[in-house]
């Protein structure tokens, strides 16, 4: 199987291209606000270093959110298009989920801007608790006397970036990714409406 995984979702473009489990070719660097004018590039650049064909492409995997606004739209709207031409299954991934990978007990966060961050808890890809918006002082009182491991966008919290290998992430979250029974109907999860402001 001949699987190709994107996100644009937040600050970094991630593309790889993964079959029967090995990484073939990926790229995951930071570009904000810049993801839309290097995919095709990246995208054509891995192809040829893999030796894949458009055609050759069986299964698409891509994060749906919760993320910039943009950001999310732009590898879901390439997946949407290559999924429908060439007919071939697509998924989706919280971008919170590839942040946190198949590691167990983390908390996740990720900038909201307007000192708020999306966030959830998960236990080996799997949520513990909601996705949600939470202001940053919120996140302190959840996070300060707990075991959690606090991934993600740390820097709000003081607390020091660690190293997250999101490639590997996305190879081990494969299995757990959502099937997309109707491709026309998928829409980018922002979590922006006013119950997301709530803690569940």
């Amino acid at each position: 199987m001949k699987t190709l995984c994107m996100d644009s979702a937040h600050k970094n473009l991630l593309i790889a291209l993964i079959e029967d489990g090995e990484v073939k070719a990926s790229i995951c660097e930071e570009c904000w606000k810049k993801q839309s004018e290097t995919l095709f590039p990246a995208l054509v650049s891995l192809m040829e270093e893999a030796n894949w064909e458009v055609d050759d492409i069986e299964h698409v995997i891509i994060t749906d959110g919760p993320g910039s606004y943009t950001g999310v739209r732009i590898a879901m709207t390439v997946a949407k298009v290559l999924c429908t031409r060439k007919q071939i299954p697509l998924s989706c991934i919280s971008s919170l989920q590839l942040y946190a990978g198949m590691r167990e007990n983390v908390f996740v966060l990720l900038d909201a801007r307007s000192k708020r961050a999306y966030c959830a808890a998960l236990n080996k890809g799997n949520f513990t608790m909601d996705e949600q918006i939470l202001t940053l002082d919120e996140i302190k009182q959840l996070t300060e006397n707990t075991q959690y491991t606090v991934l993600g966008d740390t820097e709000l919290l003081g607390i020091e970036k660690p190293e997250i290998d999101l490639v590997e992430n996305f190879k081990q979250l494969m299995p757990l990714a959502r099937p997309i029974d109707n491709i026309h109907t998928l829409v980018p999860r922002y979590l922006k409406d006013q119950d997301s402001y709530k803690v569940k």
